[in-house]
Order: C-alpha cells, then sequence, then structure tokens
C-alpha cells in the first residue's frame, strides 16, 4: 500500500526538472520501455483473437461429461483435467484483456475484448455449473474411495475443499440461474469504475510552484504530500466536490453491491454476507473481530500521535489533508524510476540472490511494470500474477511521493509471490488466496523501512523514516480496520432491511470517522463521501487482510532478519505455498499464529514505540 526511497533532501525543485506537460498524456504517446510488455501472455491482439476463439470452442465439451462424474475415479479426472486446462487458458485470455483495459479505461476496443471474454466465461460457468452439485451428490462411500485413487491424486485437497460447500450448493438447475447473473451482478463494480476511472473530471489546480496541472486521482495523492497547506486544502476540496456532484449515482451503486453481497449469501445458505466472504479461506469472524476490537483498543495511541503531528507541524488545529505530508517536509526529494528500484532491490537483499535476481531483472530487462500514469489508465497501483505470464505491476508513479516507492516494493512482493508460487505448484494449487498476499507485499514494505532507517545520517532523517513508519502502521492497519468495520456495519444494515440511502452511508462513515480519529481532529463534511470513492467497498470484505496481513509481516520480516537459514527458508516456503494449504495453516508453518490478536497487538506495540521515539527525535 504504500511508502519510501533512498536520499531525501528539498521538496522544492528546479524549474528545469519540472514536468514540462502539465496534463495527463494518450497512451500512444508514452514511450514503450515505460510500459509493461504483455508478450509472455500474448504477442499481438490478433493471437489474443485466435486462442480466444479456440477457448470459446471448447465451452460445449463440459456437456460430454455431465452425469459421469460418479461412475469412477477416471471420468471425474477427466473432467477435472478438462476444467483444469479450460481454466488456464482462461486465465491467460482474462489477464491479457484485463491488462489491455487498465491501459485506458476509455478505449473501448478493449472494453469490448474484456466483455466478449466475461461473456464466455459466463457461459462456461454455465455449463460447467453441474459439476460441484454432481461431486457433492456422490455418496460419502464412494467418494472415500475416489479419493483414495490414483488417478485423483492431482485434485485430492480440491476434492475436499469442494465437500466443503456441501450445505451452500444447490441443486444444478439452481447454480445454472446463479452462474448465468455472473455478468449483470458485476455492474455495481463496473459502473464504479468507468466513472470513476474515466468520466469523473476534476479540472486544473496550482501545485507548489503555481503552475496549473490536472487533478486527477494520482496527483490528487501527489497533492496531499505538499508541504503547502493551501496547496493540500484546495485539491481536497476540489476533489471531493467533484465526488459531492455524483453522490446519489455513486451510493445507488455502493448500495447494489451490498445487496448483491447479501442476496448470494441468502442464496446459498450462509448465515451473513460477511461469513459468506470469510468462508473460502476458512477463516473464523473471530479474526475479524480481534482485529477490529484490538485496534479500538488502542486508538488512544494514535489520537496522542495526532496532537503530536499537529504540534510539530505547527498547525492550530489538524484536517485529513495534513495528515499525508510528513512532518519534515524539506527532508523530501524527487526519486526517478531507477532510484526506486535500485532502493527496493537493496532492502530484498536478505531473501537471497535468486529473489533479488528475478525481481531486478523482471523491473528492468523484461518490463514487468508499466510505470508512469496516462489518460484514461487505472487508478492506484496493482500487481496481476498468472500461471503462464509475467507478474505483472501497475503503476502511476510519481517521482515527488515517498509512497510510491513503497507501493512498488508492496506491488513486487506480490509479483514475486505468483513468480513463486506458479514455478513451484501446479495450476490448481498456485493462485494463493489475498489473506496471505497482503503479506508477502508488507513484507517488502518492512525490509525497506527497515533498510533506509538503519541508514538514516542524522537524527532529522531518522525522524523522517520514524514519521514514514508510523504512517504506513496507522494506514494499512488501523484506517484499513476502520474500512472493515464499515463494511461490516453497512452489510449488517442491509441485512436488517435498513435502506442504504447517501445519508445512510454518510452517516455510518461520520460516525466511524469521530471515532478513529479523536476528539481533537478537525473531520471537514466532505471526508464523508471518502465512502464512495474506495474501490474495495465495491468487492468487499478484501480490505481486513491488509492490516492482518502487516500485522503478520511485520513478525515474519523481524523474524528472517533476525533469524538464520531456517527463517528464510520457512517464509521461502510460504512464497512457494500457493493455496496448497488454507491460509492461517501457511502462516502457521511460516512462523505466526493470526487466530490469536497477538501479531496485531505486537504491531500495535511497535506502532506506540514509534510514536514515542518519533515525540523524544522532534
Amino acid at each position: 500500500m504504500s511508502k519510501a526511497r533512498t536520499t531525501k533532501t528539498k521538496a522544492n525543485k528546479p524549474k528545469a526538472q519540472r514536468p514540462k506537460s502539465k496534463t495527463l498524456p494518450p497512451r500512444s504517446r508514452v514511450k514503450a520501455d515505460d510500459t509493461w510488455n504483455l508478450a509472455t501472455l500474448f504477442a499481438s491482439d490478433d493471437e489474443w483473437e485466435t486462442a480466444f476463439e479456440k477457448w470459446k470452442a471448447l465451452i460445449p465439451k463440459y456437456g460430454s461429461f455431465r452425469g459421469t462424474l460418479g461412475q469412477g475415479a477416471k471420468q471425474l479426472a477427466a473432467c477435472l483435467k478438462f476444467d483444469e486446462e479450460f481454466d488456464r487458458l482462461g486465465e491467460r485470455l482474462g489477464t491479457y484483456a484485463f491488462l489491455k483495459t487498465a491501459e485506458d479505461q476509455a478505449n473501448s476496443a478493449y472494453q469490448r475484448m474484456k466483455g466478449r471474454h466475461q461473456h464466455a466465461g459466463s457461459e462456461a460457468a454455465q455449463a460447467a455449473s453441474y459439476i460441484r452439485p454432481e461431486i457433492l451428490a456422490i455418496p460419502a462411500k464412494k467418494m472415500k474411495e475416489l479419493l483414495a485413487a490414483k488417478e485423483l491424486a492431482p485434485y485430492r485437497l480440491l476434492l475436499e475443499r469442494i465437500q466443503r460447500y456441501k450445505p451452500h450448493t444447490l441443486s444444478d438447475a439452481e447454480e445454472k440461474l446463479l452462474a448465468m447473473q455472473s455478468e449483470m451482478s458485476d455492474a455495481s463494480n463496473r459502473i464504479f469504475r468507468q466513472l470513476n476511472d474515466a468520466d469523473l473530471k476534476f479540472g486544473m489546480v496550482k501545485d507548489d510552484h503555481g503552475d496549473e496541472i490536472e487533478l486527477s486521482h494520482s496527483s490528487f495523492s501527489a497533492l496531499l504530500h505538499s508541504p503547502n497547506r493551501e496547496v493540500r486544502r484546495t485539491a481536497f476540496h476540489q476533489y471531493y466536490d467533484v465526488f459531492g456532484a455524483h453522490e446519489n449515482t455513486l451510493a445507488a451503486t455502493l448500495s447494489g453491491s451490498v445487496q448483491r453481497d447479501v442476496y448470494y449469501a441468502k442464496a446459498r445458505g450462509y448465515e451473513s454476507s460477511r461469513a459468506a466472504a470469510l468462508f473460502p479461506d476458512n477463516v473464523p469472524a473471530s479474526v475479524y473481530d480481534n482485529l477490529i476490537g484490538e485496534i479500538r483498543r488502542r486508538l488512544p495511541v494514535l489520537y496522542r500521535y495526532f496532537v503530536l503531528r499537529r504540534r510539530k507541524m505547527k498547525l492550530k488545529d489538524i484536517h485529513h489533508y495534513d495528515t499525508y505530508v510528513p512532518i519534515l517536509s524539506e527532508l523530501d526529494q524527487k526519486r526517478t524510476w531507477k532510484q526506486a528500484v535500485d532502493a527496493v532491490m537493496q532492502s530484498l537483499a536478505p531473501l537471497g540472490s535468486e529473489y533479488c535476481g528475478v525481481l531486478e531483472q523482471g523491473l528492468a530487462g523484461e518490463r514487468w511494470c508499466d510505470r508512469y500514469p496516462n489518460r484514461g489508465k487505472q487508478s492506484g497501483a496493482f500487481s496481476c500474477g498468472s500461471f503462464d505470464g509475467a507478474p505483472y505491476i501497475l503503476m502511476n508513479y510519481q517521482p515527488t511521493v515517498l509512497d510510491h516507492v513503497f507501493t512498488l516494493a508492496h506491488e513486487a512482493g506480490h509479483s514475486m509471490h505468483s513468480y513463486y508460487s506458479a514455478k513451484s505448484q501446479p495450476f490448481t494449487y498456485y493462485d494463493y488466496v489475498i489473506f496471505v498476499a497482503e503479506v508477502a507485499s508488507t513484507f517488502n514494505e518492512q525490509l525497506l523501512s527497515r533498510h533506509l532507517m538503519e541508514r538514516a545520517k542524522s537524527d532529522e532523517e531518522r525522524a523522517y523514516l520514524v514519521n514514514r513508519d508510523i504512517d504506513a502502521i496507522r494506514g494499512t492497519i488501523i484506517r484499513q480496520t476502520m474500512f472493515a468495520e464499515f463494511e461490516k456495519l453497512i452489510h449488517e444494515a442491509a441485512e436488517a432491511g435498513e435502506p442504504l440511502t447517501v445519508e445512510a452511508f454518510k452517516n455510518i462513515y461520520g460516525e466511524l470517522l469521530k471515532a478513529y480519529f479523536g476528539p481533537d481532529f478537525t473531520i471537514d463534511d466532505e471526508l464523508s463521501l471518502e465512502c464512495f470513492r474506495i474501490p474495495h467497498f465495491y468487492r468487499a470484505f478484501y480490505v481486513y487482510k491488509y492490516a492482518t496481513g502487516l500485522s503478520a509481516a511485520i513478525a515474519l520480516s523481524e523474524r528472517v532478519l533476525n533469524g538464520g537459514p531456517k527463517e528464510l527458508n520457512d517464509y521461502l516456503s510460504f512464497l512457494k505455498g500457493g493455496c496448497s494449504k488454507d491460509p492461517l495453516d501457511l502462516l502457521k508453518d511460516a512462523g505466526v499464529d493470526m487466530t490469536t490478536p497477538a501479531p496485531v497487538a505486537a504491531a500495535l506495540d511497535r506502532f506506540e514505540s514509534l510514536v514515542n521515539e518519533l515525540d523524544q527525535l522532534l
């Protein structure tokens, strides 16, 4: 999720170094070396088209297995093998279409490509919808015999996991109906993406130098890091004014997303939409509730940090737009892409030559990463790994934003997790779940943070990095926990029959803002609109994994840095694990037990110690 680089001095830069263009370039004008090379997936759109037609033509073959799955191990294995090969090609096609769409959300040709893939995928899901019910209809005695068969050895864990879903799997006809809804059920997410990434226009604002620049999602982040408070304040209000002008559309879209979650949970007989979301990872609700409870218990430390930040910044009051700029902003400076890569690679040296060699080649020679913003490009950052392609990274890198260097380290953690899992596991078990993914990414952030702090040349530089580490924990553990509590509350409201109106959303979110920011924090009215702009809210019950992930990463990074070959091997084995075990078991093998509140409590102990150190250093 975010953070720093190698060197630091002044935030101001000479006029000659400023970008010549004040608006985002179209995709066609971006240098090839700054873009990803998708040839590991497909060399061209034409090659994709050929593979897509071949893939689509395979869909009817699903029908040939219907009614045979309980006959014997050979028949069941043949169906599962076909399904595996079909999904593998489908993943490759879908990854390419998604990445091409992410390059420019307004490109209708790639929107159509992605839509055709989704439509064919929906048809395939309908054609294959009998598989799970048919497997679950096999009598227990017969299934036990099948699981012992040699032909099914590669799929034994898969079949055992399918058995867990027996209470939540419907009849053949009902499953087919649910499968037919897949494109429709994704409408809320697609509407939000189109509105947020393509249609919303934020106008022009003045930067630190008084120059007019285009306000966008990526430049908004850069402007909030400005040492000039007026720049931050203006960008904040202008940005949220646009969301306020669309609040009814956004509320309806978010409500539709929540109602979708509630509908599917009820249809499948889950206790709640949250229970349905936690079920695939086999994560008990206590992990989610322990997280919220532990954070709530330690919020006074956060309040103390906000008072400290206000005092050190010499502000009469503190607003949300004052919480991103480093307190010692004069130590900040421009970081080129190469400097960012160099800092990340140096910090990851404890992970060994193989890890670092593969990653460095991916970022440099093999063009895994799409580096800079362009007009229409998807906002934010992500890693998109697949079994047959390179683990690609989307960035919107801003050389003046410290967080973006840490974002690179974060996404590189995801990509190397994908690399190791794909190399070590078969397709069926390579695709790790998000719960563990957020450990691999924030682990890298921890190494980068500690690397820079250890090399600080003065108290000022140390304070700068301590400040950054505090804000990293605040943003990844505490802020994401607030988001997780919001998701819990709005889904509970919908399940209780409460209408999710504009005011309902804003009231729920506003109360959380008061609780999490404390009595000495000034909350602007517009901040309640933040609940409409967080992309993860349209894919609910995801964000808590950021908080648990960093908590686990803090523990594991300390274990690796303070340990020897065994501790490193445990961690690399974790990266190679894919989904070959449940996530809590993978983490336990690596050395951390997330079924207890201890890792979260330890992370908050570190947060408190850093706040104390910052107070002393400043």
